[in-house]
């Protein structure tokens, strides 16, 4: 699938460099390749000075720079230079916005030149199985293909300053508790369409120059050691060229690792690990070819990024600032607007500001990601310079950020300040030691004081405009009590100045949600079986996640994946696809037309889902498969267009060990959300790839049946039998008996009339049938 966009290359080193590789390698000891495969320190690739082989610096950066001025930790604990802190995954995955997110690789590329930093480590692309995920908020959705299209824009934006990325945790890296330990056991077909493809789609396209490996075990191997995950699926299915490096400590034996193609082990081990790899090889235990293709995929990145890197490279922290500021507002998805309270006016008169998140931004999500801002927006700061001496705006905290406790104090004060006002903006959510890397949430609930704070407020005052910053899904019992909500997730060090731009109507909001917002934890699909027990979680959901358990269970969530509101209202027309045939071979041109029928400037996300009413195989109700966001003036319409290929409608077969499309139709939908579809189009797929069948005394009658080759034959067998005789007159009733019974069973049946030399020249027919028309 792909959408009309393109954007330049993204910057991957090539084979050549002005240096000689092999030259370089064949001059080293065994000692110094060894070196080379894991870090000078926490942040720094090994040198060799002899060779003049210098040491790069990678650092962690999905939504900002955290270069580390002194000793380095992985858990965002010591201080980091200050950069730019732009959304988190959670919230830029809202956007919907392929073009923002290069902007914002392409800010932080700039950061790290200046910074002389030649990877950073992400983006994070994991799919978001349970909303208790306590890494949630730096991963962008609950579905594979907003996920690695996104991701893919990042990587590159990143790349196209010259600076690597490295594409995160892979694979199947779902949870925070035991994550260092955890055996992820997921069936073939699960892994292949959800959680391997949120990383595919972001390797094909956004070529990243490193894929970082998780701690988790896989199917009882260490991903750090899983030569089928790094070096069959990732490097000779994908064509991934650049290098594996570990999650900070997730290497369990280096040789092993070395061996399954991951090159280089961070942080550094105090050359315990180097020493493994210098033993096997002079053990004969390891080939020394392997290391020497290991080192020499290093060096082609180490080499090429000192090349690349940007002498004297500088940004405008201020311009940044104010991107930060654009990109938050697209990152905030607008959940609720009763009687069109929001935007606001100016001349509101009395607003009354609450909550102590209102001064005490919660904008970035806490542990390795936590980034030292330049500047930092608060939220009613930035209410007061939008309106001015226009409105009348107050304050109070009405709870306390450390604590859960309600404080009868804050609260009444609070009470007064919102009974006095002609609307209440209360800034609530999750406070950083609710949701962090590390550990994961056990509740989707607001803290005690938060939500007795709202229900008070709302007993004094209609006009109650809730916004929220928090990384992941929240339940809502108070839902009914609000007016209008805003959902901020973590906004940035802008995010306070994009709230008030979206208040008060300088921007539209034009978010939607690229996760389901569940009524209540329990209707999550993983609720049973996360995190597991022990060091053991079975994906039992398999491939219903999210809205495709959701859609197919039908269960209504509180926000349907997709979902979001705006200042004006959006029409779609004119559905068509340039053809109604075609094979999985062909790709099909999807275009919708879409209106602006409202009185302001908006965007809107048009989604593409597939639908496929009648498979053999289980499939979920549908699958977004195409997006665009589309900005139209009031009355102005434009033509949205989509292509699909093979991919599109095919399922992962486990027996071929390949994507395959059955023969029949499918359904596109076009909707403003999972649960909003607009328009529908119906067109016939048909399969160039005939799965291999052989019929057998066990296989049933409806098998045979359903096969058009043998459709005939079939019938033929039900008459020989007899058993259309011992049904009488009730056809319907014998093709139900006969659906799912074997063919051995006619024997049974068949008192004599029919034989087993009889099953076998019948079997021999049908094998026949079945080879000639190329099964």
């Amino acid at each position: 699938m792909s959408n009309d966009h393109s954007h330049e290359k993204p910057s991957t080193p090539s084979t050549q460099n002005t240096r000689n590789i092999a030259e370089l390698i064949s001059q080293m000891t065994l000692e110094e390749k060894a070196s080379l495969c894991s870090g000078a320190d926490f942040w720094h690739t090994q040198p060799i000075e002899r060779l003049d082989i210098p040491a790069v610096t990678l650092t962690d950066g999905p939504h900002g720079l955290r270069k580390q001025s002194g000793s380095g930790d992985h858990l965002g604990l010591g201080e980091s230079v200050p950069a730019t802190c732009f959304p988190t995954a959670a919230g830029l995955a809202a956007s919907w916005n392929r073009d923002l997110l290069h902007e914002v690789g392409q800010a932080i590329g700039e950061e790290a030149q200046a910074e002389q930093v030649a990877i950073v480590l992400g983006p994070g692309t994991n799919i978001k199985r349970s909303p208790l995920c306590g890494r949630n908020f730096e991963y962008f959705s609950e579905d594979p293909y907003l996920s690695s299209e996104l991701a893919a824009s990042h990587i590159q934006g990143v790349q196209s300053q010259h600076v690597g990325t490295s594409l995160k945790h892979f694979a199947a890296n779902n949870q925070e508790e035991r994550r260092m330990s955890v055996d992820t056991i997921v069936d073939e077909r699960t892994l292949r369409e959800i959680y391997l493809a949120s990383f595919e789609g972001a390797v094909k396209q956004g070529k990243p120059w490193t894929v970082m490996c998780s701690y988790n075990k896989l199917n009882g191997t260490y991903t750090g050691e899983n030569e089928y995950l790094l070096t069959d699926i990732l490097r000779r299915e994908w064509g991934f060229e650049g290098f594996v490096v570990s999650d900070w400590g997730a290497v369990n034996e280096r040789v092993d690792a070395l061996k399954a193609g991951l090159e280089l082990e961070m942080p550094a081990s105090g050359g315990i690990g180097d020493a493994k790899i210098v033993a096997a090889v002079k053990a004969g235990k390891l080939d020394e070819q392997v290391l020497d293709q290991a080192v020499e995929q290093l060096l082609r990145f180490v080499l090429q990024a000192t090349e690349l890197q940007k002498p004297n490279a500088t940004f405008d922290p201020d311009e940044h600032h104010r991107l930060a500021r654009r990109i938050a507002a697209e990152s905030m998805v607008l959940l609720k607007n009763d009687n069109d309270l929001l935007p606001l006016s100016k001349q509101q008169g009395r607003i009354a500001v609450i909550g102590e998140f209102a001064v005490k931004p919660r904008y970035q999500g806490s542990g390795s990601s936590h980034i030292h801002p330049t500047q930092l927006d608060k939220a009613l700061d930035e209410i007061r310079k939008l309106v001015g001496d226009d409105a009348e705006v107050t304050y109070a905290p009405g709870y306390d950020l450390d604590s859960d406790d309600i404080k009868d104090e804050l609260v009444q004060k609070a009470v007064e300040v919102a009974r006095e006002a002609d609307v209440v903006i209360l800034f609530t959510g999750l406070p950083d030691r609710y949701e962090s890397e590390g550990y994961d949430r056990t509740h989707l609930e607001l803290p005690l004081n938060h939500q007795h704070l709202i229900e008070q407020l709302a007993a004094v005052q209609a006009n109650l405009v809730v916004v929220l910053s928090n990384g992941s899904p929240v339940t809502m019992p108070w839902l009914s009590q609000t007016s209008a909500v805003l959902e901020g997730y973590l906004g940035g060090q802008a995010g306070g100045g994009a709230v008030a731009d979206l208040l008060f109507g300088k921007i539209n909001p034009s978010g939607k949600l690229p996760e389901t917002f569940p009524v209540k934890l329990s209707d999550n699909p993983s609720f049973l079986n996360f995190p597991g027990e022990g060091d053991r979680v079975e994906y039992r959901e398999g491939i219903f996640v999210g809205y495709r358990y959701y859609d197919t269970k039908q269960i209504e969530p509180l926000f349907p994946f997709g979902y979001g509101l705006s200042y004006t209202s959006f029409a779609y027309d004119e559905l068509q696809v340039d053809r109604t045939t075609m094979t999985d071979r062909d790709t099909v041109n999807v275009q919708v037309t879409v209106r602006n029928d409202g009185a302001r400037a908006g965007q809107e996300i048009v989604q593409l889902y597939v639908h496929d009413p009648e498979s053999m195989v289980i499939r979920p109700e549908q699958e977004l498969k195409g997006f665009a966001k589309v900005a139209l003036e009031p009355g102005e319409s434009k033509t949205v267009h989509f292509t699909l290929d093979k991919r599109a409608f095919a399922y992962y077969d486990t027996e071929l060990h390949d994507w395959h499309v059955e023969s029949g139709e499918y359904e596109l939908r076009i909707g403003a959300s999972s649960r909003d579809i607009r328009l529908q189009q119906t067109i016939e797929v048909e399969s160039t790839v005939k799965l291999k069948q052989v019929f057998h005394r066990n296989t049933t009658i409806g098998d045979i049946a359903a096969n058009p080759a043998t459709k005939s034959i079939a019938e033929q067998l039900i008459k020989r039998s007899g058993l259309n005789e011992m049904m009488g007159d009730q056809p319907d009733m014998l093709l139900a008996m006969t659906r799912f019974m074997p063919l051995r069973a006619l024997v049974n049946f068949g008192q004599g009339k029919y034989t087993e030399e009889m099953l076998d020249q019948h079997l021999k027919q049908l094998n026949e049938a079945l080879q000639q028309a190329g099964y």
